[in-house]
């Protein structure tokens, strides 16, 4: 996954003058959002903790809590956008891009920046309005107006526009930043010239606007979030009547669902276990266990990363837990490098449905489908594909010399369970947390917070207080990544759903000759695609709320679609060369992309045939529900 702004364009090695001035001035507006949101995400934490306890410890639930983080959460994800700008972490395809020229990636790096500057100052007033209006609305439990929390979006616009504006004077050469600005310029008067045209084309405007447009600026480099965020800007401008600070708001209503206030908490819990030792400690113990057997440490990446996943929700965070510990080991032994980040690759793939996946809490948010059903349902499935994985692995590890390698000793192994118990339990504490009431979906990161804290400062030892801030930061930067994509997605879909697109969407898709079985086979095909090119959040925001009631209608369990949706769109974010979940494990493991082309193959076959299974055993995932 690469930056969205990598610092790749022509500049000055030593910043001198009046460059000098605005990195100055840049790093000062990195503090000043830094830390409030740092703060931000400590409070949530804080607020949400506080409730579970008081209303399931004291029986004296507080009637604010909720509202309070809902309100927190809106700034959190704004600003958090804001540094995931400033840092280059906004989610971007790089695929066409890093074959380019150095001059062409030179230009469209520029344009990477350029572009979303449009967007953001397009809505900067459309977002002051939508502040406005909510002064009207009372929120009932604070009793404040709701301008209070609506405010974070033009503030957070604001910001980013001027984050993207320093950016594009600092780095870009004004040559050709001047020529990149005046290209858009150029396009976006074609388009106001063909208003009148465009509005004779009804539904056709889609087409070019959420299929050409959108692909267009994707391919080309622009960040995912702003690349929704330009297509429904434009589509509305240019096609409807329909005023901007409707999109604002949808883009609120996209980013404010109680559900998601879970996803900045479990990126910090995930930050969390890996600095507290935790992941370290489950990895030390599968390894001694296995270590022995022919691809021993191959097996331990599938079980490490199926209970990592359990824990962190990111798989960012799952391979970089894992991967220090386990590659040196697997590389010391004569395992391939290529294999090595196939394999973790496709392991990323296998476990994107283990509990508290950020998908299945997105699935959950915007298609209204049980929480807790879908972290009951999603732990069978990984099993499914990693039994998959773990055959093929035998099969090509089987001429495996194990000459030097020494088995260790049942003390050994015990020591290390010992060891390991109370990371091992932490996947357990969560979805016990959940099923026996505890605590929401919502809440019950906070519980894992604590636990992990508790256990880190009292068993492990292990706890570096001088990093609690920097990974504060680093949550509000990759959560406030993930939201606005959300935002910009949700709008997009309100739009779609207006023009009827979904209606016959749904038409078409629930006349397939076949039925349930042709749709099934549809939805794969259709979702691994969609996977490569948009990752899993965007496409589930934009086509979970159409395809759902379609699935619904043609009597297939939504816990089951979830599941073969969501293994399906994890086969095309890790497939190469288009997912970028697979330069994702790459970079982590600091393996050539190249190396592992070739051997990815034999483990997506592997998936494949393991999501086959899972599609057509519905048990697989809805066995367990109660």
């Amino acid at each position: 996954m690469q930056p969205a702004h990598a610092d790749v364009l022509p500049a000055p090695p030593m910043p001198v003058g009046w460059r000098l001035a605005v990195l100055r001035l840049e790093a000062l507006l990195e503090k000043a959002v830094a830390y409030p949101a740092a703060l931000l995400v400590f409070l949530e934490i804080v607020v949400l903790f506080v409730g579970v306890t008081m209303r399931y410890g004291f029986r004296s639930p507080i009637v604010w809590s909720d509202e309070l983080a809902s309100m927190l959460f809106i700034w959190l994800a704004m600003l958090g956008s804001v540094i995931a700008l400033q840092r280059g972490e906004h989610m971007r395809m790089t695929a066409l891009v890093s074959k380019a020229s150095a001059e062409w990636r030179a230009v469209l790096d520029t344009l990477a920046i350029a572009a979303p500057l449009i967007f953001l100052l397009m809505i900067i007033h459309p977002g002051i309005d939508y502040a406005e209006d909510e002064m009207f609305i009372t929120l009932p439990a604070l009793d404040i107006p709701s301008t209070w929390r609506a405010a974070a979006l033009p503030v957070g616009v604001s910001l980013m526009a001027l984050v993207t504006l320093l950016k594009l004077v600092r780095l870009a050469s004004l040559t050709r930043t001047a020529g990149v600005i005046a290209a858009l310029g150029v396009m976006i008067g074609i388009g106001f010239a063909a208003e009148p045209w465009l509005r004779t084309l009804g539904n056709y405007n889609l087409l070019i606007f959420f299929v050409v447009l959108v692909a267009g600026a994707v391919l080309a480099g622009i960040p995912i979030a702003f690349s929704f965020g330009i297509a429904t800007v434009g589509y509305l401008s240019l096609t409807t009547r329909v005023p901007l600070n409707v999109v604002v708001g949808r883009m609120d209503e996209g980013m404010s669902h109680l559900i998601l206030l879970s996803v900045p908490l479990f990126v910090f819990l995930g930050l969390l276990i890996e600095m507290t030792g935790m992941a370290r400690a489950m990895v030390n113990f599968l390894a001694n266990l296995l270590g022995h057997v022919r691809g021993g440490l191959s097996y331990v990446l599938v079980g490490a990363m199926y209970l990592v996943s359990g824990i962190s929700g990111s798989k960012a965070a799952d391979m970089a837990a894992v991967t220090p510990v386990l590659f040196p080991e697997m590389i010391k032994r004569g395992a391939k490098p290529g294999d090595l980040v196939a394999l973790l690759a496709a392991t990323g793939a296998q476990t994107e449905t283990i509990p508290p996946s950020l998908v299945l809490l997105t699935i959950g948010s915007v298609t209204g489908v049980s929480i807790a059903a879908l972290f009951t349902g999603g732990l069978l499935p990984g099993v499914v594909l990693g039994i998959a994985l773990c055959v093929l692995v035998r099969w090509r590890y089987r001429n495996e010399d194990l000459s030097g390698v020494t088995k260790a000793s049942f003390s050994t192994i015990m020591k290390s369970l010992l060891v390991a118990a109370p990371a091992v339990a932490l996947p357990f504490v969560i979805r016990g947390a959940v099923i026996e009431g505890v605590a929401t979906a919502t809440e019950v990161s906070t519980i894992g917070i604590i636990y992990s804290i508790a256990v880190g400062l009292l068993i492990y030892r292990k706890f570096e207080w001088d990093r609690i801030v920097p990974m504060l930061i680093d949550t509000a930067a990759l959560s406030g990544a993930i939201l606005l994509i959300i935002g910009a997605a949700t709008g997009m879909a309100w739009s779609l759903t207006q023009s009827g697109f979904s209606q016959e969407l749904a038409r078409v898709m629930a006349g397939l000759p076949g039925g349930a079985v042709t749709f099934m086979i549809v939805s794969i095909i259709a979702f691994i695609i969609l996977g490569s090119v948009l990752e899993g959040i965007p496409s589930i925001v934009l086509f979970g709320p159409l395809l759902f009631p379609i699935a619904r209608s043609m009597g297939i369990h939504e816990v089951h679609y979830a599941m073969v949706v969501i293994l399906a769109m994890g086969m095309g974010l890790f497939a190469p060369p288009f997912g970028v979940g697979y330069y994702c494990a790459t970079a982590i493991s600091g393996i050539s992309p190249d190396e592992g082309m070739k051997p990815i193959v034999g483990y997506m076959l592997a998936l494949l045939l393991g999501l086959i299974l899972v599609a057509a055993v519905p048990w697989i995932s809805i066995g367990f529900l109660p």
